[in-house]
């Protein structure tokens, strides 16, 4: 098994404010297991099939990361990965400390 990685990572909307990367096919076969049952339609099972394959050496990551494109984009959670690496520099330039 070689789930490999994508050449570029995918950034999805999670919640309002919660932004996840997806930068290889086990990533996409996490987030995509926890999407609701009720949503789950042939784009998604398309994209989950499509992951499975890549991770398991029958399909490049790059037809993987493709199919996870195109799912999110349809569901409309794909995050512009310019914003996204903006946001995460944001949260990583800071101590961590609270500030009084």
């Amino acid at each position: 098994m070689s789930s490999g990685t994508f050449s570029s990572p995918l950034f999805v909307r999670r919640a309002a404010y919660i932004v996840q990367e997806i930068a290889s096919p086990a990533d996409a076969i996490d987030f995509l297991n926890e999407w609701p049952e009720d949503r789950r339609d042939r784009i998604y099972e398309a994209a989950l099939g499509a992951c499975f394959d890549a991770y398991n050496g029958r399909k490049p990551a790059s037809a993987a990361r493709k199919a996870v494109f195109r799912f999110a984009k349809q569901v409309a959670i794909l995050e512009d990965a310019t914003s996204a690496m903006q946001w995460l520099a944001a949260c990583m330039s800071g101590s961590g400390k609270a500030q009084v």
